[in-house]
């Protein structure tokens, strides 16, 4: 059921909104993602205008919420009337990774399209990506992540290397046994033309 106009406001015009949730600090991307895409079709679909939508990242809260010390935060702005709110926060009770919403309202008054957007499919994409969190950040944890996925590479590399080199030792192993079996059977011809040689000389002289 559609929520009537409040009289306060102007004719044509919307209300400025600010809401904030946050999400389970082990909320993936691709959940981000699809709570950010319900929350862009509540507002666009009730005529409302989305202004900017901003990924926080996994901070610190400042008391424990469902057991929980960090959340994902995220930041909305946007032009809406009161419907659009109520079911904004309707559907923000429902989700499952959301621990805590807070909407503020900044300005009334406002005409359709009065508001310019910052918003494109870059930016709401971004919106989806959570960045290290301040912990991880200070003690350098993300960045040896990245560091030992660098050396895992690294040693992947070594190893390729190494059994390259090992393959070409193989081979010229090969080779040069093979150049040596060579060299023994010439040898061994040799001998044994010498030997025939020396036989036909000692008859010719017994003759």
């Amino acid at each position: 059921m559609a929520t009537l106009p409040s009289l306060a406001d102007a004719p044509n015009t919307l209300r400025e909104y600010e809401t904030i949730y946050i999400l389970k600090p082990d909320t993936i991307n691709e959940m981000v993602a699809d709570v950010n895409g319900r929350v862009k079709t509540i507002i666009e679909e009730r005529g409302g205008q989305i202004l900017g939508v901003d990924n926080w990242g996994k901070r610190k809260l400042a008391y424990e919420i469902k057991k929980e010390r960090k959340g994902i935060y995220l930041f909305w702005q946007y032009l809406g009337n009161a419907e659009i709110v109520a079911e904004f926060e309707r559907n923000m009770r429902m989700l499952d990774p959301v621990m805590r919403y807070i909407t503020v309202k900044l300005d009334t008054d406002v005409p359709v399209g009065g508001r310019e957007s910052e918003v494109n499919d870059e930016t709401f994409e971004l919106a989806a990506t959570t960045a290290a969190d301040e912990e991880e950040i200070v003690t350098g944890r993300g960045a040896a992540v990245e560091a030992s996925s660098d050396d895992a590479d690294e040693a992947s590399a070594d190893k390729a290397d190494a059994s390259a080199d090992d393959a070409s030792a193989d081979k010229a192993d090969e080779a040069s046994a093979d150049k040596a079996d060579e060299a023994s059977a010439d040898k061994a011809d040799e001998a044994s033309a010498d030997e025939a040689s020396a036989e036909g000389d000692s008859k010719e002289e017994g003759n």
